[in-house]
């Protein structure tokens, strides 16, 4: 009785084994890239001088956004990219819950929450094989890892930066690394772009005969500080750069316009008055500053490289064609420099301790560089500001996607997208579902499929609203109006009206000028506010 009825278990287990392989079979395979802190204006496609054949041919083969919206910062992108909700939602209203006393618990879990479900467990659900190489910066608590939002196979830097060839770190410990749900012990002197390349490869190479379609985060920790590349990259571009930052400001400004991507009417915001003009830097200065941006066009470089390292071995594998394939970047160019205390001071006197930025020890591993606001406003040319500021500048981001169900191709399309519309566009290209009960906050996002497809001319209609706050910069934007504060504490008084379509670089604050609509978008900030749970000090 015993045997026969483990053979019937055993035979529906199976038929039903049988039945998932064929339902899953005809679905694409996903592969996300996410580039960190790269520049809206680096890669070639975008009209940038910096060599990305790999990504730019990706680009021919399928849709270039240019006004993709992300975060304003690593980790709320992050938490919005998995969930395809607001930051709060998901649970990282800040990074970190430090200095947080008496702020509530919700949303400010510093992890995913239990308010979403991440969509690669809902992947994994329909069967799916679910992987991810590179930065999680999610939490490294066992409750938040990789393997709790629904992946099967993961190998991450559990912190928002590092070295990219050891464990060191900007912090005054070594880099938390995590395989498969347990902290590990970093390969050493294998530079992170590689590693992570290396690892997802090794993770599809392993299951590739399951008959399973895949999910592939490459989360590259690249080009975010430090500037490092291997030694054979470290003079790619000596030279390039030797014109300075101001110049190739307006030159990013004038190739964007060439390649498309803005309008031609298009002028940058006025200069920061904070950053040294080129021209009054001594020959010293000048030396070492266009030594930065040398560095990072070669880290750039570098991943564009590895990217078509990943490419050649899924076309190999004949998986190229059935994968869907985007690429991003996680926010706008970054102007922090921990070694030098810029906007981050408390971590300076830890970094200079431990690495040494000599001139001739740029860019190797002993050094802890960082290109600075005044290269980061040449790579976010030409909106306004960078990484952490909810400006334009800090969070309209490369994004292209090619592959299996798109149907344009070479195609540049200034159709409005967020972060949160890559989650349920996943799950619909996989025949999964997202509940729809009042177990989980319901997504935000907005499926792109049919966009993608050509089927839809815009994600989003008219009256879709995106709301953010973070660190006490907050925006919300509704069609082509966004209302925007970057001052700290959060002061409602100091939001800033701007038609984003016609002034895409926020040079003329219109709220003066436009009272009503003004007035509408901040009735709509107080409902939505409070609909995402964003805590303000007055409600302390």
């Amino acid at each position: 009785m015993t045997k026969r009825f483990s053979l019937c278990v055993c035979l529906s287990l199976l038929f039903n084994d049988f039945l998932l392989a064929a339902s899953t079979s005809d679905r694409p395979n996903i592969l996300l890239i996410v580039a960190d802190d790269l520049g809206y204006a680096d890669l070639g496609v975008y009209g940038g001088d910096i060599e990305t054949p790999t990504i730019d041919t990706l680009a021919s083969e399928g849709i270039v956004f240019t006004q993709f919206h992300t975060a304003p910062l690593c980790s709320p992108t992050r938490a919005m990219l998995l969930t395809g909700n607001n930051n709060h939602v998901a649970g990282v209203a800040n990074q970190h819950r430090e200095g947080l006393a008496g702020v509530p618990v919700t949303g400010y879990e510093a992890g995913l929450s239990d308010r979403v479900i991440p969509f690669p467990r809902l992947l994994q659900g329909v069967g799916y094989d679910t992987y991810i190489s590179g930065k999680w910066h999610l939490g490294t608590k066992r409750e938040h890892r990789p393997s709790q939002a629904g992946f099967s196979r993961s190998f991450v830097l559990g912190d928002g930066g590092g070295s990219h060839f050891d464990s060191r770190s900007y912090l005054p410990r070594e880099a938390i690394y995590i395989a498969d749900g347990e902290i590990i012990t970093r390969p050493n002197n294998e530079f992170s772009t590689k590693l992570y390349t290396d690892v997802l490869i090794e993770f599809i190479e392993k299951d590739r005969q399951n008959g399973k379609p895949f999910f592939a985060y490459a989360a590259y920790t690249a080009p975010h500080w430090p500037l490092q590349v291997p030694d054979d990259y470290l003079d790619l571009y000596k030279g390039d750069y030797d014109s300075g930052y101001d110049v190739l400001r307006e030159q990013r400004l004038d190739s964007l316009k060439e390649a498309g991507i803005i309008p031609l009417n298009s002028k940058l915001p006025p200069r920061n008055d904070e950053v040294i003009p080129w021209a009054d830097l001594n020959a010293d200065q000048k030396k070492r500053e266009s030594r930065k941006m040398e560095l990072y066009a070669a880290m750039v470089d570098n991943l564009d490289d590895h990217i078509g390292r990943l490419f050649t071995y899924l076309k190999e594998k004949e998986l190229y064609e059935n994968t869907l394939i985007i690429f991003m970047s996680d926010n706008g160019a970054a102007g922090e420099d921990f070694y030098n205390g810029i906007l981050y001071d408390q971590f300076m006197e830890h970094t200079q301790a431990t690495f040494d930025n000599a001139y001739h020890k740029m860019g190797t591993a002993e050094s802890f560089v960082s290109y600075g606001p005044q290269w980061a406003e040449a790579g976010s040319a030409p909106f306004k500001k960078y990484k952490s500021y909810t400006h334009q500048g800090g969070m309209v981001a490369p994004l292209i996607m090619a592959g299996r169900g798109v149907s344009p191709s070479n195609v540049i399309d200034a159709t409005y997208t967020t972060v949160m519309d890559l989650a349920p566009t996943f799950l619909e290209m996989a025949d999964a579902a997202y509940p729809d009960d009042n177990s989980v906050m319901p997504m935000l996002g907005e499926s792109m499929s049919k966009f993608l497809s050509g089927e839809s001319e815009s994600v989003h209609d008219s009256q879709y609203v995106t709301i953010l706050s973070h660190r006490g910069r907050a925006f919300l934007r509704k069609d082509r109006w966004k209302i925007v504060t970057t001052f700290g504490p959060f002061d409602e008084k100091q939001f800033e009206l701007y038609d984003v379509i016609a002034d895409p670089g926020e040079t003329e604050n219109l709220a003066a000028i436009e009272p009503e609509i003004y007035t509408e978008l901040i009735s709509i900030w107080h409902t939505k506010r409070r609909e995402v749970g964003i805590i303000l000090p007055s409600d302390l």
